[in-house]
């Protein structure tokens, strides 16, 4: 591993990279580093349809080599954020340098150097595994003798050696994402974007194919990952939040996490439902989640929130025990996304 990659666990997780405790949630600094530093640097970018705003205004650096996750809700402009990153959308406004070049106007010039992979499983189902990956080799002019050695390589790497001649539509789940990542990379992009690759398999195939995802950030890739699970967003050098289009959180999952201490409690007591519907009639409660006979409790502030819950749930006439709680990334995208003052307003 070069002394400059982030350090990554023999598990397949990532560590926060040594120092940097760089957060944004609301009006705070970028990551500073030099644009030779950065994969993607994005200033402004905005996407509007017709009255809809779908992006606005958002600021993102993506440090090279780097796992960076990309959270938000359905709708939340992710996607958008992601075609137009790769070029293959216009943006209404805004500037976008990836890997050095400008976008969308030397887009072309961009897409030898990138690999993208769907959510939806976009090979072909009719051909074998082995006849997807040639065709994708010649989709990106890769001369042939070089190809089949690149073929046999992944085929190797992704664990497809007695399915070669498998149909591509006879495949489970994670089998199907496995052959999308070799396809994704099988040009060895310097930059891979992953929409939600692993929303339609098993925890076990999603953990395997993680560990790919390391690989190529060992090997010097940079990747940009679009997810829904939380565990995965753990996983991540660094995160970013959308939320209606805006970036309302940026940095690394320790200092996102740490930024909510004295926020997050737990909450026992016999009747947990009860005192669930007391909880969220508290001022200054984001959240209440059930866990299994215990309650999360998410507060908009820290000051004192342990004992204002507790007197809280006895003026409702509910005992219960109240302790405090390690934040999660969970508790991150919920003060992200439900915290803003115009989702207050709205409300």
């Amino acid at each position: 591993m070069s002394p400059e990659h982030p350090p990554v666990s023999p598990a397949g997780g990532a560590s926060a990279p040594t120092g940097d405790q760089d957060v944004r949630s609301g009006l705070k600094p970028l990551l500073q580093a030099p644009l030779d530093d950065l994969a993607i640097r994005v200033r402004g970018l905005t996407k509007r349809f017709g009255n809809l705003v779908a992006v606005d205004a958002v600021d993102l650096d993506v440090p090279r080599r780097h796992v960076y996750g990309f959270l938000g809700p359905n709708g939340s402009g992710k996607s958008t954020t992601i075609r137009m990153l790769c070029g293959l959308l216009t943006p209404s406004a805004g500037e976008i340098d990836v890997l050095g070049l400008r976008i969308p106007e030397q887009a072309e010039q961009l897409r030898t150097r990138i690999g993208y992979m769907t959510q939806k499983f976009s090979l072909f189902e009719d051909l074998s595994v082995r006849e997807n990956l040639e065709f994708l080799a010649a989709v990106q002019d890769i001369p042939r003798s070089r190809a089949r050695r690149r073929i046999d390589e992944l085929i190797e790497q992704y664990h497809f050696q007695d399915r070669q001649k498998q149909l591509a539509g006879t495949m489970s789940g994670g089998q199907k994402q496995r052959l999308a990542l070799a396809g994704a990379v099988i040009h060895e992009p310097e930059l891979l974007f992953l929409d939600e690759p692993t929303s339609a398999v098993d925890p076990e195939s999603r953990r395997d194919f993680w560990e790919k995802l390391f690989e190529l950030a060992d090997a010097g890739t940079t990747l940009l990952v679009s997810t829904h699970y939380m565990d995965e967003a753990e996983r991540c050098h660094r995160i970013a939040i959308l939320d209606r289009g805006v970036l309302v959180a940026d940095g690394t999952p320790d200092a996102l996490t740490g930024e909510l201490a004295g926020r997050t409690l737990v909450v026992e007591a016999a009747q947990p439902r009860l005192a669930q519907k007391a909880l969220l009639g508290l001022p200054g409660v984001l959240s209440v989640a059930q866990i299994g006979n215990a309650l999360r409790v998410l507060m908009a502030e820290n000051g004192d929130a342990a004992g204002r819950i507790a007197h809280g749930l006895r003026a409702a006439g509910i005992e219960a025990g109240v302790s405090a709680s390690q934040a999660n990334l969970e508790d991150v995208f919920v003060s992200a996304t439900r915290g803003r003052p115009d989702r207050e307003e709205a409300a």
